[in-house]
Parts: C-alpha cells; sequence; structure tokens
C-alpha cells in the first residue's frame, strides 16, 4: 500500500510538473525569455550593437541577442526551463524616486552656484531588443537607470546656458546692445526655466543609449519644475519684475522713437511737396516763353509780355517807369 501511495505521489508530480506546468501564455503587453539550468536561450554568437555607444562603451556593454518569445500561447517547456516574463508597456516614474531614499526634490546646482529643486516624470519602456540586459545584466535595471538619468541632468544644469542669448529685447535685437544682457548675467535660473522644452530634448538625446546600456529606453523625459529655495525665489522675482518694467520702458521708448521719426519724415515729404507745388508754375511759365521766344524771337516775347501787362495796368492805381523795361 505505501509503495503504492508513493508511485501514485509520483505520478502525480510528474504529471503535475511536466503537463500542467509545462503550458504557460504571455499576454499581449509581455515577452518571454526561457533558460534551460540557468542559461537564457541565445541566437547563435549574435550580440546587441548600438551606434549611440562609442567603442569602450561598446566593449563594456557586450549582451547577447536572445530568443524573445512573443504574445501567444499556450507554450511548451521542459521542466528544467524557466520562464521569465516581461512587461513591455510604457511606465512613467516620478523623478524622485530612488528606493534607497525619499525625497521630495531632486537637488542640483547651477553655472552661478545656486541649489535649486528639480521635479519631473520619466516615461519608459522595456527594449525589446536587449532584453538580456535587463533581465540578467543588472540587479535593478531602473535604479540604475536613474542614476544614470540624474546625473546627466545635473551636469547639464551646472553648465546650462541660454543658447540664444538672455536679453530684454527680441532675437533679432540683441545685437544692438548690450544691456540687457549685463542685466541679466547671473541669474541661470531663468535660462533654465525658459528653457525646459531644450533641456528636456537634450536629456532624450543623452540617454538614448540607455537601451544598449540596461535594456530600458527613455520614451520621453518630462521636467516640469525647477524651484530655487524660498529666499532666492523672492530676490529673482523682484528682479523679474524689474526686468519686466525695463523692457516696458524699452518698448515705449522705442515707440516713442519710432512715431516721431515717421512724423519727421512725413513733415519733409510735405514740405517737399509744397516746394514743388510752387516751383511746378514757375518751371512752366520758363518753358512757355522759352517757346514763345524761340517760334516768334523777340518781337514776339515783347508783345507776349505787353499783352500780360495790360490787365496788370488796368488794376493798378500807379505806375513807375523805367528805360530799363523797355529792353
Amino acid at each position: 500500500m505505501y509503495l503504492t501511495a508513493f508511485m501514485l505521489g509520483v505520478l502525480a508530480f510528474v504529471v503535475f510538473k511536466v503537463f500542467v506546468r509545462a503550458f504557460y501564455t504571455v499576454s499581449p503587453d509581455e515577452r518571454a525569455l526561457i533558460t534551460s539550468f540557468g542559461r537564457v536561450e541565445r541566437l547563435g554568437e549574435l550580440m546587441v550593437e548600438d551606434p549611440a555607444l562609442d567603442a569602450e562603451e561598446q566593449q563594456r556593454y557586450r549582451f547577447p541577442q536572445v530568443r524573445v518569445i512573443g504574445p501567444g500561447g499556450p507554450y511548451f517547456k521542459w521542466p528544467w526551463q524557466e520562464v521569465h516574463k516581461v512587461s513591455v508597456v510604457t511606465q512613467a516614474v516620478d523623478l524622485t524616486w530612488d528606493p534607497t531614499k525619499d525625497q521630495v526634490m531632486v537637488e542640483a546646482v547651477t553655472k552661478d552656484n545656486l541649489t535649486t529643486g528639480v521635479g519631473g516624470q520619466i516615461r519608459f519602456r522595456v527594449a525589446e531588443s536587449n532584453l538580456y540586459a535587463y533581465c540578467f545584466g543588472v540587479d535593478s535595471p531602473l535604479e540604475h537607470v536613474m542614476g544614470y538619468f540624474i546625473s546627466v541632468l545635473r551636469e547639464r544644469i551646472a553648465n546650462f546656458v541660454d543658447p540664444k542669448g538672455e536679453g530684454l529685447v527680441g532675437e533679432g535685437e540683441l545685437a544692438q546692445g548690450e544691456a540687457a544682457a549685463e542685466l541679466s548675467e547671473g541669474v541661470s535660473i531663468n535660462d533654465l526655466r525658459k528653457n525646459l522644452p531644450l533641456l528636456n530634448d537634450y536629456m532624450e538625446q543623452q540617454c538614448r543609449s540607455t537601451g544598449a546600456r540596461y535594456g530600458i529606453e527613455l520614451d520621453a523625459a518630462l521636467i516640469t519644475q525647477i524651484d530655487p529655495p524660498s529666499e532666492v525665489d523672492r530676490a529673482l522675482s523682484a528682479i523679474n519684475s524689474t526686468r519686466n518694467q525695463v523692457a516696458a520702458d524699452i518698448s515705449t521708448a522705442r515707440a516713442d522713437a519710432e512715431q516721431q521719426i515717421t512724423m519727421s519724415k512725413r513733415a519733409v515729404e510735405i514740405a517737399r511737396n509744397n516746394a514743388q507745388a510752387e516751383v511746378a508754375p514757375l518751371r512752366e511759365l520758363a518753358e512757355t516763353l522759352s517757346r514763345i521766344k524761340s517760334s516768334g524771337g523777340t518781337e514776339a516775347l515783347r508783345a507776349y509780355i505787353r499783352n500780360l501787362r495790360v490787365p496788370l495796368l488796368g488794376r493798378a492805381s500807379r505806375i513807375v517807369r523805367t528805360t530799363g523795361l523797355e529792353r
């Protein structure tokens, strides 16, 4: 009896282990890897390659390409094999996430030695082309990626300079004066706040190699806030108010100057038109006299002048005659 019970137990264990647990499925948002005695199934001697890595990093991060099992099933595995399922959906994690400590903001020092708090989110997903690094390369891939991201972010904030040249006037007017650049010198926190999209794009470009390093691809870096200490924030608010007032005064002065220039141009144009209107009859009279003299000679010109003199003599109350008039 005992032997029969033992044999039935062994048979039930074999049936459960070989036939029941030998079948598995993979959901649409998952990918699976199969290991035999702890070794993952590989695709020959092929290695993961990424042009974003330099020669030294390519030698350091050499991960084999593995056979990835896609969604579907049921699939069969042997008892000595193990299934490792990985979710490939896009996930979001707060920028302050750190399993080793609790923090509300990520501290970073700006170029002008100002300690700021940075907050935001990171969207990421597991790189299907490098599941080996995610599952077996490091113990905590997300922790490594977050550490790498934070280090690059701090380095960028510490050396950030506004690429447009910070100023109080428009971009096309920066070359006309240097007063605006002098007013904004040393206020790098304002440059960072104005260029958050540029900072996010830079972080995404610098973190393109995380897929080949740790098996995690960054979908987007969303840095939403950069806050200095409260006393510095109040000082910056005062500086921004002053800069806005100076910008408004500059715009008003420029508008008044342009208005004065426009009015001066119109006054000159009106005076020119009046002068041309006074000169035009004289030029026309001179041309008429020239044509009369050329066609009839001196006698015709004298007759014309005599005829013009008649209505004037009729209206004159006194006539002064000189000898030179006859000529």
